[in-house]
C-alpha cells in the first residue's frame, strides 16, 4: 500500500475546451501504451497508486494542486477511451455528481454487452462508495466516483470527497487486489491535506464496535430510540466528533424498523442495506458505546497523506505546441509498435528500467 502527502485544495471552474480536447488525446495514448505493455491488471494498480495518478494529471496539463485534476483526468480517461474499451479490455463508468449515480447501469450495460454477470462489479462500487460517505466519516462528502474494471473482474475505484467550509478535497484510492474485506482496510490510499478527527468504522481497531452496531440492528426500534433520545442529553466529551445534534431518533424509525424485521448478518451487510447512511451507522455507534463501552476508532486514515506545464499558469502555462507534439510522438510510437519491437520501444523500456532502479515511479 503507497502512502503519501498530496494537496488537493478545492478549486473552482472548468477546463477550456482546446486543453481537454488534447487531455483525451494524450490520456488515450498513455493508456493504450501502458496497458499494450504491461496489461490492463497494471493500468489499474497504476490508477489506484495516487502518486502516479497525480503525475497523470500533471503531464495531462492540470492544476498540478487543484482538487479538479481527479475529476478532469477521470473524466479525459472515459472520453478518450470511448470506442476502444473492448479491444484494450479496460472500461470505465461514474463520473462527477450526476454521473456518478449512473456507474451501476453502466456497469450493467457493459455485462450485457460482453456476456459476463456485473453483479459483484456493481457490489464493489456500491460499498466503495457507502464505505467512503457512511463507514468513514471524515467531514468529506463524496461527489465523484469513477470506476474502473477490466475483462477480468478486476477493478479500481477513485473517489473524491470535498468540505467547502475548510476548502479542501480528499482523494480515495481503491484496488481490488488489495480488498480483503470492504470493512476492514480497504482502502488502496487516501490522500488529503487536512487530517483530523473522524469516526472511522472501517478501521482495523474498530472491530468489536462493527460487531456490536450489527447486533444493534437487530434490537427493537423502540429500545434503539429511548437509548438515543437519552444521549441526546448527556454532555458528550468533545472527542466525539460525530454530530450527535444531527441525529433526528424520529427520522431513524423506518430504517430501525427495516432492520430489525430483516437482521443483517454483520456490518457489512448493515452497511450494504438500501436507507442505511452515515446518520444511521453515527447513532448506533454512539448508542454501542453507551451500552456495552465498545467504541469505535477516530483515527483519520488520512495520515497517508501526499512536462508540460498547467492550466492555471504553474509551474508555466500550458504549451500547447508541446502538447500537440508530446501526442504526436506517442501516436508515431504506437503505430510502428504494431509491427513489432523498434529502437523507440526498446529505449522506452530501458527508461523504464532505469527510473526503476533508482527508486522513481514507472
Amino acid at each position: 500500500m503507497r502512502t503519501g502527502v498530496a494537496n488537493l485544495p478545492l478549486h473552482y471552474g472548468r477546463t477550456p475546451r482546446w486543453l481537454f480536447s488534447r487531455m483525451e488525446v494524450l490520456s488515450r495514448q498513455i493508456a493504450i501504451y501502458v496497458i499494450g505493455e504491461f496489461g490492463p491488471t497494471v493500468f489499474l494498480r497504476k490508477l489506484s497508486d495516487p502518486f502516479w495518478f497525480q503525475a497523470l494529471g500533471a503531464v495531462l496539463g492540470f492544476d498540478w494542486h487543484s482538487s479538479g485534476l481527479t475529476t478532469t483526468v477521470c473524466g479525459a480517461l472515459k472520453a478518450g477511451l470511448k470506442g476502444i474499451e473492448e479491444e484494450l479490455g479496460l472500461f470505465v463508468a461514474g463520473g462527477k455528481g450526476v454521473v456518478s449515480r449512473q456507474t451501476p447501469s453502466e456497469i450493467i450495460r457493459w455485462g450485457e454487452k460482453l456476456s459476463f454477470d456485473p453483479g459483484k462489479l456493481v457490489y464493489a462500487s456500491r460499498m466503495a462508495a457507502k464505505v467512503d460517505s457512511a463507514g468513514l466519516q471524515d467531514g468529506f462528502q463524496i461527489y465523484h466516483h469513477s470506476f474502473f474494471f477490466n475483462s477480468s473482474g478486476e477493478w479500481a475505484v477513485v473517489q473524491q470527497g470535498m468540505n467547502p467550509t475548510v476548502r479542501m478535497a480528499r482523494r480515495y484510492h481503491w484496488l481490488s487486489e488489495g480488498v480483503r474485506d470492504f470493512c476492514c482496510e480497504p482502502h488502496q490510499a487516501i490522500c488529503s491535506e487536512r487530517r483530523g478527527w473522524a469516526l472511522n468504522m472501517v478501521s482495523r481497531q474498530s472491530g468489536e464496535a462493527r460487531k456490536v452496531v450489527a447486533s444493534l440492528a437487530g434490537e427493537r426500534p423502540e429500545k434503539l430510540l429511548q437509548e438515543l433520545k437519552f444521549l441526546q442529553k448527556l454532555d458528550l466529551p468533545t472527542r466525539h466528533q460525530i454530530l450527535l445534534k444531527d441525529i433526528n431518533p424520529q427520522r431513524l424509525k423506518g430504517i430501525f424498523l427495516s432492520t430489525y424485521e430483516q437482521k443483517p448478518q454483520g456490518f457489512e451487510e448493515l452497511l450494504g442495506r438500501k436507507g442505511v447512511g452515515a446518520k444511521t451507522i453515527r447513532a448506533l455507534s454512539l448508542i454501542s458505546e453507551l451500552i456495552y463501552g465498545v467504541g469505535p476508532s477516530f483515527s483519520d486514515p488520512a495520515r497517508f497523506s501526499f512536462a508540460h506545464g498547467g492550466k492555471d499558469g504553474h509551474p508555466y502555462p500550458v504549451d500547447w505546441r508541446v502538447y500537440d507534439e508530446s501526442i504526436s510522438i506517442l501516436q508515431r510510437a504506437l503505430q510502428r509498435a504494431k509491427v513489432g519491437p523498434t529502437p523507440r520501444r526498446e529505449a522506452l523500456r530501458r527508461l523504464i528500467g532505469f527510473w526503476e532502479g533508482v527508486g522513481g515511479e514507472v
